[in-house]
């Protein structure tokens, strides 16, 4: 919160998004205004039958939150933990004689401005404040020039949210009932699952295909060497990489000449000794142009592929560059830059890089925005003249400084003069063959300068880019030092990493690449993709999911279909199409059948079986082999027999030689490795979806079977009977260790003193960890030791099954370096600059016990599956506390309310009683 009063007692209320955009735009605003957060959304429809009011509970559209049959009104209700806040947005506009809406210039910022007129109902004058950077100079001319809140793009972000709620909620139940519960549907979720597994389909039909090549080393007369690559032989081609067919692995003109290792080897032999001559050599110039200044797509890329960064932690960086004044708005298709800008470019050019780098006119970009009214500046770096990376980089975190540092380069680089250069292909044959290289100069590098794609270093990555050839003419001899047989395979086509599925969602028309942090964190929580490096793969419920959109609803996972419905919002937003017409086209349907009608009967006709199994492969002799998608887990299947698949293994990898190697060990697995000499009951080898393990007992016993993991580096080829029962022997029992006791407190000089010191002794002593039975395990983390409460990680070099005494007491006398019991407290992953509009304390994220969560000091969340703290941002930080104090509170609250009640029946004086109570109640 940002005030500010004038001496005439007039005030205006700002409400803005987030308390660090309300911080910075404070700073600029002169007296009489007074600055506030709506800390995002204040009203949305409702998420699940909890929150839909009472009055429409009977309802067949209920679920829905929208009514369909009244040109789809929706229910919006407030958040669960925002009436407080909501109520102080009221009461500060009652002292207020102005209130200006600050909100984000796009659609889900004018949403947000038109829910807060909805729900403050203002008596005051209401100006709409739109501005591209967070500058004082953006914010004084706003000022200048306000205007009304924009229905077109409010009427298009509450369709495209009425959309999204009946895809979702529509579709969504159809996949509980035939594939898994807790799945879900969505728009732009669907289809980007569906590009991600139509990628591993292609992966997993691939044929690999294998070639040999000679690579040679010849030296001119100058005693100059160049390395030349073998392209024909006797006037044909030899093939690469893309000459093959991927589904067969056969070439695709029968007219090349496919070389194999012994024939490679041979020609190498004949031809060594050979003359060779330089038969062409060609000095192409080329001129290659600056890349446009970033939109949210590109850089999402650009961070992934140059940093490593996912689309969120991106986003998280360039919102708070943003709101601290440093870059302009980060959510935009657009690639125009401001005058005021361009001149500001040019200006640093000549002073970083002198005139020779500037062009004589400035560069202007155009790109494929189809909606004018969202089309905003690039993203840059805000104020004028720009901000110097280094001037502001203390202020900023790593990843700010980073992604700052990006755009700053980049918004130079696009003003600057093109690169030129040459390019040099020398043809030498010999022998009856022919070979190639080819070469690269720069002769002058222009923007690379300033910046190369895909680098952090654009000075080495110059040199890496060139590749001088030494200088030769036609008919020139040259020697022949070296000629080696490569051997090449063809690979398989690349997984999508986040920023190549950004670029084909974006390709596509699909979505909007402010979502698709949003999106891709989603497909990850539900369990349709986990990453594997930086690649995004597919899960098993993926493809079942997929497939049962593909063939009984291919209309919503159309790619063309859904690029055609962020065309269509475009147009409401411009006022070009009324929403209710085209809701109730998608939904009942105009000509062709709504998303109503198709799901009219696809419960009954849908085959649950039939969707779950994908067809992996069928031996020469036996049944076909399947994965099914069960209910908890898949698995391979063949007729009767089935086998566990691991949660982590990929499924191009599950070939049809894994899978029956997979069903094999299932049939071995229910075979016994023996009996155990003390129980009596079989001991199985195992495989499950965690992986291998060893199971005494049978399921069918009464008595439950006893299961163990295998250790670290084990496989299931060394584990015999009596490597089984070693397993299920842990925890293992070796012996007593009983800690000696603590010193004795130093002999007291006073009555006093020796009470205080006895007590001091027995709360010491009681604390003090007595000992008792050492224990070996085989834990979630790895194996430890264990004595009282004291535990200690095994070293790799020492296995809980051979553990002994003595080495477990060594461990447990070692002070623990980190963790519970360590000497000192884990500091906080992260600690938000505001603090919390409810509890007005730090807000900051913790690592816990079972994981990282955010903390108000009264409630605790858990971060949602997928999200790193790095990625997390203030608001939804918030959004996550208020959720969880709407689902019950926290830990911290019910000890509050239990020490509440307690203080209530100590029996004490009145007057003591009514002020621990007042006390108590004033906290909550």
């Amino acid at each position: 919160m940002a005030k500010n009063k004038s001496a005439g007692g007039t005030n205006a209320l700002v409400i803005v998004e987030s308390p660090a955009k309300a911080k910075t735009i404070g700073k600029y605003l002169g007296p009489g205004f007074t600055v506030e957060a709506s800390i995002g959304h204040v009203r949305d429809l409702p998420q699940g039958a909890k929150q839909v009011p009472a009055k429409y509970k009977g309802e067949p559209w209920a679920n829905l939150g929208v009514n369909v049959d009244k040109d789809f009104e929706p229910i919006y209700v407030v958040p669960p933990g925002k009436s407080k806040h909501i109520q102080m947005l009221k009461d500060k506009l009652k002292d207020a004689d102005e209130l200006y809406l600050a909100t984000d210039e796009d659609r889900e910022g004018e949403a947000i401005s038109w829910h807060l007129l909805e729900i403050l109902k203002p008596k005051v004058p209401v100006h709409r404040l739109v501005f591209h950077e967070i500058t004082k100079d953006a914010i004084q001319e706003a000022l200048k020039s306000p205007r009304s809140v924009d229905n077109g793009l409010v009427r298009a972000q509450e369709t495209r949210r009425i959309l999204d709620r009946l895809y979702g909620y529509e579709v969504s139940p159809l996949l509980w009932r035939k594939v898994r519960p807790k799945l879900s549907a969505g728009r732009v979720q669907s289809v980007a699952v569906r590009l991600i597994v139509e990628r591993e389909r292609e992966r997993m039909a691939f044929v690999s295909s294998n070639w040999w090549d000679l690579l040679g080393l010849f030296a001119t007369g100058k005693a100059e060497t160049l390395e030349a690559t073998l392209v024909t032989v006797d006037g044909k081609r030899i093939p690469s990489g893309k000459d093959f067919d991927p589904a067969t692995g056969k070439l695709k003109n029968a007219e090349m000449r496919l070389l194999g290792e012994q024939e490679a080897r041979a020609l190498a032999d004949r031809i060594r000794s050979g003359e060779f001559t330089v038969t062409k050599v060609e000095d192409k110039p080329y001129t290659t142009k600056p890349y446009a200044p970033f939109t949210t797509s590109t850089l999402q890329q650009e961070t992934n592929r140059k940093l490593g960064f996912t689309a969120r932690r991106t986003m998280q960086a360039a919102q708070s560059l943003y709101e601290n004044g440093h870059i302009t708005y980060m959510r935009t298709d657009s690639t125009n830059l401001a005058s005021v800008a361009i001149e500001d470019a040019r200006k640093l050019i000549v002073d970083e890089y002198g005139k020779d780098y500037l062009p004589a006119a400035p560069r202007t970009y155009t790109g494929k925005v189809k909606n004018a009214q969202e089309a905003h500046e690039a993203i840059r770096p805000a104020g004028h003249p720009f901000q110097l990376p280094a001037a502001i980089k203390s202020s900023l975190n790593a990843d700010e400084a980073k992604v700052f540092d990006m755009i700053w380069k980049r918004t130079i680089a696009s003003q600057m003069e093109d690169a030129r250069g040459r390019r040099i292909s020398i043809t030498i044959e010999g022998g009856g063959c022919t070979f190639q290289v080819s070469g690269k100069t720069i002769d002058f590098p222009g923007y690379l300068r300033a910046y190369v794609e895909g680098s952090d270093d654009p000075s080495a990555d110059l040199a890496d880019q060139e590749r001088i050839l030494p200088s030769v003419e036609v008919g020139e001899k040259l020697t022949c030092r070296d000629l080696s047989a490569k051997e090449h395979n063809t690979l398989s086509p690349s997984r999508y990493s986040e920023a190549a599925l950004t670029k084909a969602l974006e390709e596509r028309g699909i979505g909007r690449p402010s979502t698709y942090a949003s999106i891709i964190d989603t497909i990850q929580a539900r369990s349709y993709v986990f990453k594997k490096g930086n690649a995004l793969v597919p899960t098993w419920i993926a493809f079942s999911v997929t497939k049962l959109l593909e063939d009984h609803l291919a209309r919503l996972v159309d790619y063309q279909f859904t690029a055609q419905m962020e065309d269509d919002l475009d147009a409401i937003s411009r006022g070009e199409r009324a929403h209710v017409e085209y809701l109730e086209s998608f939904y009942f349907g105009n000509g062709k059948p709504g998303l109503k009608k198709q799901l009219e009967h696809k419960v009954d006709e849908i085959d649950a079986r039939g969707i779950s199994r994908i067809l992996i492969g069928k031996p020469e002799n036996g049944e076909e082999v399947y994965v099914r998608v069960g209910r908890y887990s898949p698995f391979v299947e063949q007729g009767e027999q089935t086998a566990s698949l691991p949660e982590d293994l990929p499924p191009d990898e599950v070939t049809l030689a894994k899978a029956l190697e997979l069903l094999a060990q299932a049939e071995k697995g229910d075979e016994p490795l023996g009996m155990c000499p003390e129980t009596g009951k079989p001991v199985f080898l195992k495989v499950g979806r965690f992986g291998p393990y060893v199971m005494r007992g049978h399921p069918d016993d009464e008595e439950k079977p006893q299961n163990a993991g295998l250790l670290k580096g084990m496989v299931p080829d060394d584990i015999d009977l009596e490597t089984a029962l070693k397993l299920l022997s842990l925890p293992r029992e070796l012996g007593e260790y009983h800690p000696p006791a603590p010193a004795a407190a130093a002999e007291a000089t006073t009555e006093g003193e020796a009470k205080t010191d006895e007590k001091a002794d027995e709360k010491a002593d009681a604390k003090a960890d007595k000992g008792g039975k050492v224990m070996a395990y085989n834990g979630r983390f790895g194996p430890y030791v264990k004595c009282g409460n004291e535990t200690r990680s095994l070293p790799a070099n020492i296995s809980p099954l051979d553990v002994t005494l003595e080495q477990a007491i060594e461990l447990l006398k070692t002070p623990k370096a980190r963790g519970r019991g360590a000497a000192a407290p884990k500091e906080p992953i992260k600690v938000f600059e505001g603090d919390s509009p409810i509890t007005g304390m730090k807000v900051q994220v913790l690592d816990g016990r079972y994981g990282p969560y955010v903390t108000d000091g009264e409630s605790n969340a858990s971060l949602p599956k997928g999200v790193s703290p790095e990625e997390l941002d203030f608001n939804e930080a918030l959004n996550l506390l208020a959720a969880r104090a709407a689902a019950g509170g926290s830990t911290k609250k019910k000890a509050a309310k239990k020490k509440t009640t307690a203080a209530k029946k100590t029996p004490t004086k009145k007057s003591a009683k009514k002020g621990t109570t007042k006390r108590t109640t004033k906290k909550k």
